[in-house]
């Protein structure tokens, strides 16, 4: 065989064409009959090969423009014929009988492409001309849709069967399919133009009409439901027989008419509108609500609004309320109560909006400072918690609570005031040995120090700091008596309490029992040996005593206050005093020793002294006496002492003013830091930045910062611009 390889060579077909002067018009006629048989389904005896060929060479011989123009001749008058059968076609079958001849149609175009594939992919091209097919689809669109009796029939019927749908009727969905299909495939303008804006037009009118059927029979809930539905069946519709781009059109119709437009109406219906089902913790409604909102602009605005005002109007009226004022304990819990409440909303109803629970939080700021003594109830609250902890409750559920008081605590602008008397039930705590947990106290201080910073906290860890190094210096105490043979008589235990770090304290002295008088001279000779230049204040307002009493035959051992014991202890030397010698002999301020008195004299089941006349309040000229028939389950009795939960009128001005004084210096240190880093400063700016700086402490108030600049440029701290008076310069 020889190695060299052949090359085959296919020659294309070639026919020879006899030119004559009719040959386009001789070749069209055989072209359209062939056409009119495909049209009549009657093109089973056809040559596709031989009609393929004549199309060719019409093209080929430049014929291409008598081929496409006779093309439209005769498609347009087929299509003319089919408009005047759909047309006459009446009823039901109207819509039937479209997408027969629809169907015809696309299958004739498609053969008539196939026979004219040469002039389509020549002459269609180089002339710009719209393809066979399209041809077909835009011929049919302009012929049959869009005839006069017939487009508005068709948009008519179509929009009549929408209709029908959504008022419950079973319709022809598949039908319905075909027709729209069939828009599409005329192309998205012709859809949109011909079907989908009448189809939204008609679906806006009638959901508004529905939206006010609903709203004169409906409550809120039932609205939102019946909203809800509809949305869901226009989902339902686009699947079944819209064209998909549809879908965002026709349910923002829906949401537009039934949401948007309505939805101030139903957030402000009477008995069921939103406030209705946040005062009932309707959930479900409320996520309802949230998530249709949710579809439409300013909707959850609007929800978050009206969340917001309730809550800041249920808010004023529970710290406003004179009754819950008289409980502290219990204003806090309400507060407690209501942020529970709206969180577990928020958290169920509103996705765990953050906007929602910013809104809230502003809410509570607004009315929780409109009570000035909410820092004081709030200190009171721990107070108890820390005390006598929560019945029948663990640490961990003690924390839970510590931690929901936090919240409330960040909406405090005036956190030193908080400050001021969380110290004061701090320290009774801790010299009372009443704290429930030294953790559960830790951990407070913790979140504090978190929250406000260390110099928030420094005097309070002091306080801890004090009550530890007491303890150690008890131990030594007791060795020192121990070694020196000394006889005190009692057990002895003193706090040492560094000044500045506790509360201050009145410094009246009263006149202790000399067993008393004697132990306090051991334990001061015993403290100045090793710290010479230091004085010792004794706070006999603060201390505790455990004496026995004898009543009758029945032995007792009362728990009392420095105090009670002084008063009790002067029985033993007189059966009955009056008032005033009481009060000569203990020197106890007034104020104090009634409260005392009556601890010991008026509360029932702890009387273990008899007054006359009896009375709940003390007098100067009562008398007193032990009371013989004092009796008790319990050995050991726990007298307290009657004090007033929260301050008095004049206990609150002291505390202010406290307050006050202390907030000078704060705001002075601010305006130096700010005028050292700024150097030069005018009168407006500075008060906006010292109020800034100062803001998670309290809000100073202009005008006192206004006093300290002027106390600061007296002493030379800073001065005043001699052409400027507004404005300062800082004095290194």
């Amino acid at each position: 065989m020889s190695d060299r390889r052949r090359k085959i060579m296919i020659e294309p077909f070639r026919h020879t064409v006899q030119m004559t002067k009719d040959y386009a018009d001789t070749t069209w006629k055989v072209l359209e009959e062939a056409i009119h048989k495909i049209q009549n389904h009657n093109a089973s005896k056809l040559s596709f090969e031989e009609l393929y060929r004549n199309a060719y060479n019409m093209v080929l011989h430049r014929f291409g423009d008598r081929l496409y123009a006779g093309l439209i001749s005769t498609l347009t008058g087929h299509l003319q014929n089919i408009a005047a059968v759909v047309e006459s076609t009446q009823g039901e079958s109207f819509l039937k009988e479209l997408k027969q001849r629809w169907e015809e149609h696309l299958k004739s175009t498609q053969m008539i492409r196939d026979i004219l594939m040469y002039m389509d992919r020549t002459y269609v091209q180089q002339q710009k001309k719209t393809p066979v097919f399209s041809l077909g689809l835009d011929l049919w669109c302009e012929v049959v849709i869009r005839h006069r009796l017939i487009s508005t029939r068709l948009r008519t019927i179509l929009l009549d069967l929408v209709y029908r749908e959504r008022t419950g009727e079973v319709i022809d969905k598949l039908l319905m399919k075909s027709i729209t299909k069939m828009f599409t495939d005329l192309g998205e303008h012709v859809y949109k133009t011909d079907f989908e804006e009448p189809f939204l037009n008609a679906s806006a009118d009638f959901y508004k009409k529905e939206a006010s059927e609903y709203l004169s029979s409906s409550d809120c809930p039932e609205y939102l439901r019946k909203a809800e539905r509809r949305l869901q069946e226009e989902n339902e519709r686009v699947t079944s027989y819209l064209d998909p781009s549809s879908k965002e059109n026709i349910i923002d119709v829906v949401q537009t008419e039934l949401i948007l437009n309505q939805m101030r109406t139903l957030v402000e219906m009477e008995n069921s509108g939103e406030v209705a089902l946040l005062e009932h913790d309707k959930y479900d409604d409320l996520q309802r609500m949230y998530n249709l909102f949710g579809r439409v602009n300013g909707g959850l605005d609007l929800i978050k609004e009206f969340m917001a005002n309730h809550v800041k109007e249920t808010g004023k009226q529970l710290v406003q309320d004179p009754e819950r004022s008289k409980d502290p304990v219990g204003f806090v819990q309400g507060l407690l109560t209501l942020r529970d409440k709206y969180e577990e909303i928020i958290r169920q109803a509103f996705g765990d909006d953050k906007n929602f629970r910013n809104a809230l939080n502003q809410a509570f700021e607004h009315f929780v400072n409109q009570n000035p003594r909410s820092p004081e109830y709030i200190s009171l609250f721990i107070d108890e918690k820390l005390r006598k902890g929560i019945k029948d409750q663990s640490e961990v559920d003690l924390e839970a609570i510590l931690d929901k008081v936090m919240t409330i605590f960040r909406f405090l602008q005036e956190k030193d005031v908080f400050e001021k008397y969380y110290k004061q039930h701090l320290a009774k705590r801790l010299l009372s040995g009443r704290s429930y947990s030294d953790d559960a106290e830790r951990s407070l201080l913790v979140k504090l120090k978190t929250e406000c910073g260390y110099q928030f906290t420094s005097k309070l860890e002091s306080m801890f700091n004090d009550i530890k190094t007491s303890e150690d210096m008890m131990r030594d105490f007791k060795e020192f008596v121990q070694d020196g043979d000394v006889e005190l008589g009692m057990d002895f235990s003193v706090q040492v309490l560094t000044t500045g770090s506790w509360p201050a304290q009145s410094t009246a002295q009263c006149h202790l029992p000399q067993e008393f008088e004697n132990c306090c001279a051991e334990f001061q000779k015993f403290y100045l040996r090793a710290r010479t230049g230091r004085r010792l204040t004794w706070q006999t307002n603060m201390g505790t005593s455990d004496i026995q009493g004898c009543f009758g035959n029945r032995k007792h051992l009362l728990v009392v206050s420095t105090y009670q014991a002084c008063i009790l202890l002067l029985f033993n030397n007189s059966e009955r005093l009056s008032y005033r010698e009481v009060a000569e002999s203990t020197g106890i301020p007034h104020t104090e020793l009634k409260r005392n008195l009556q601890s010991l004299a008026c509360v029932k089941g702890k009387q273990v002294l008899m007054k006359e006349p009896m009375s709940r309040e003390i007098n100067d000229s009562d008398m007193f006496s032990v009371n013989d028939k004092f009796a008790s389950k319990l050995f050991r009795v726990k007298i307290g002492t009657v004090t007033a939960q929260k301050e008095t009128e004049p206990e609150k001005q002291e505390t202010r003013q406290k307050v006050e004084e202390d907030r000078k210096p704060q705001i002075e240190a601010a305006i130096v830091r700010i005028m050292k880093a700024r150097r030069t400063l005018d009168h407006n700016n500075i008060i906006s930045e010292v109020t800034r700086q100062l803001a998670p402490r309290f809000n100073p108030n202009p005008s006192v910062i206004k006093k300290r600049i002027e106390s600061l440029i007296e002493r030379e701290f800073i001065e005043r611009d001699q052409n400027d008076r507004r404005l300062y310069r800082y004095l290194a």
